[in-house]
């Protein structure tokens, strides 16, 4: 949860900096950045665009990393349960 907190709290702080943007759009463009859903607001420049681009690749591995932690447990359960451990 810290870290999914931390990484809506970079992105939102980047989109009201680079974009220029209200705190309150600044939260819904990383946080629909965040979940893979997309971007909101075009960017206006140069920077804006290069800091949507990091955080967008960011936000991808970010997701991906939360959710399969998220997930191993069940996922190992599952394992165990259908007795599909590989043992040599």
């Amino acid at each position: 949860m810290v870290f999914i907190v931390f990484s809506l709290a970079v992105g939102t702080i980047g989109y009201h900096v680079y974009f220029q943007i209200l705190w309150v759009d600044s939260l819904y463009n990383a946080s629909l950045i965040l979940t893979g859903m997309g971007p909101v607001d075009k960017a206006p420049n140069d920077s804006a665009k290069i800091f949507a681009s990091i955080y967008s690749i960011y936000s991808g591995v970010a997701f991906l990393t939360s959710v399969a932690v998220l997930f191993s447990p069940v996922f190992h359960r599952f394992l165990h349960k259908f007795r599909l451990d590989v043992e040599e």
